[in-house]
């Protein structure tokens, strides 16, 4: 992943210094929210009002974390209150390439450089952006889902609730095994630079997998019945699985399609209304295979496999605690 240090661009795609050949994913940078009101919440470092049409959303529909706020923007309703901007799918030298239609911008850092003139860290997407006060309200997927969840309920309509109260403690706990042996794991996997930390990510990635194909055997959704935040940041990961990860990553013990509860569960999801437009595997193929040429330095993409996610989802997969 491409790095701003002095205000100069480092092409350096991860960081496995000093970590025995270990993928290592740096945190987030900015870390404000949107509310309703404007005030920022506990722990955010400002406040930002929900506003219709005040805010432009950067993604890349190749990646998972930026997928994840497209889903939340579907499933919320926000379409026509947040714009969004598509990066191209290929990244290379110069990080995240796009036409910006705010401020002419070719490359991503261009925008983070605007946002703070003294920026060095990392140049991810997604990115919630702020016309108003032209910065960065933030950059964590995980936040910003949250903002999405509620704060612009009052001017949607829109209550489903994808983080209830009384699931929180639940939902944290599922999200953060899920996040460091799976959202995560395929990378630490992919990028590694040893064969002990390959070994290390893939055998933790696949037990957590077999835990996942154990719970959605008996039970709807990770946290039981009711469809939450942490199904969606699972299934950004899971929809990618067999097209990518399997071969690229050389997560490569079982494809998705394998696991029968995990696999309806992906085509139930993959299902919900305003989910599927969301999915672009030509997209998610293309980046993956010809920007990562660490990985794959002939930037060849695979022509398969053929996959439908539209069939029969099995909605009686699980059997009755």
């Amino acid at each position: 992943m491409g790095l701003l240090q002095n205000g100069q661009w480092v092409d350096q795609w991860y960081d496995t210094s000093g970590s025995g050949g270990e993928f290592r994913r740096q945190d987030s940078r900015f870390r404000s929210w949107v509310t309703a009101d404007g005030e920022a919440v506990a722990g955010a470092k400002s406040g930002f009002k929900a506003e219709s049409g005040r805010y432009h959303l950067y993604v890349s529909l190749a990646c998972p974390w930026a997928h994840r706020t497209l889903i939340f923007r579907q499933l919320k309703q926000l379409q026509e209150y947040i714009d969004v901007t598509v990066v191209d799918p290929v990244m290379l030298e110069n990080g995240w390439e796009l036409t910006d239609p705010l401020y002419g911008f070719n490359y991503l850092y261009q925008l983070y450089l605007k946002a703070d003139t003294q920026y060095e860290g990392r140049v991810t997407v997604p990115v919630l952006w702020d016309k108003k006060t032209k910065t960065i309200v933030s950059n964590e997927s995980a936040e910003i889902i949250r903002m999405f969840n509620s704060a612009f309920n009052h001017l949607t309509g829109n209550t489903a609730d994808y983080y209830p109260a009384a699931l929180c403690e639940e939902i944290d706990q599922v999200n953060e095994r899920i996040y460091n042996a799976i959202n995560n794991g395929v990378y630490r996997a992919g990028f590694a630079t040893t064969q002990a930390a390959y070994e290390a990510a893939y055998h933790t990635l696949f037990d957590a997998l077999d835990w996942v194909e154990q719970l959605l055997s008996r039970q709807r959704y990770l946290v039981g019945e009711h469809l939450t935040e942490a199904d969606w940041r699972l299934f950004t990961t899971l929809i990618r699985f067999d097209a990518v990860y399997f071969g690229h990553f050389k997560t490569n013990r079982q494809l998705l399609a394998d696991f029968p509860a995990i696999s309806g569960y992906v085509r139930e999801l993959y299902q919900v209304p305003g989910v599927a437009e969301t999915v672009n595997l030509e997209h998610i193929k293309t980046h993956y295979y010809v920007s990562h040429q660490t990985i794959n330095p002939t930037g060849v993409i695979p022509l398969g496999p053929l996959q439908d996610f539209t069939g029969e989802h099995d909605r009686k997969r699980f059997t009755a605690v």
